[in-house]
């Protein structure tokens, strides 16, 4: 589990970063990238819609995997960020090992780690 001080907070915030922020497209995902431009710890949030899944349990497995991967990689990111997970349909075919990996190459793509 992600900690909470990792955590994205705040519909204001997930608006923000969705309209200023860089946006990155993988297979599975978008990452939407805010530069707060302080060093406090980045915070990361996970959307994955109704649209992806009406299931609940099919959600919820997502953004486990997200923040899973999310997790392994947090002393290794950049501080300072807001960071938007945008699930795309596609993910729902993925396991939990394939999210993984895929988020470290999206991360690297972004230019997230130090």
């Amino acid at each position: 589990m992600l900690a909470a001080k990792y955590t994205l907070r705040g519909t204001k915030r997930f608006e923000r970063v969705e309209q200023m922020g860089k946006i990155t497209q993988s297979d599975s995902f978008g990452i939407a990238v805010f530069d707060r431009k302080d060093e406090d710890v980045s915070n990361y949030g996970f959307i994955v819609s109704n649209k992806i899944s009406p299931e609940s349990p099919n959600r919820n497995r997502v953004k486990r995997a997200l923040k899973a991967a999310v997790r392994y990689e947090l002393g290794q990111l950049k501080s300072g960020m807001d960071i938007v997970f945008l699930a795309k349909q596609k993910i729902l075919r993925k396991s939990t090992e394939d999210i993984i990996h895929e988020v470290r190459i999206a991360l690297k793509e972004a230019n997230l780690y130090k």
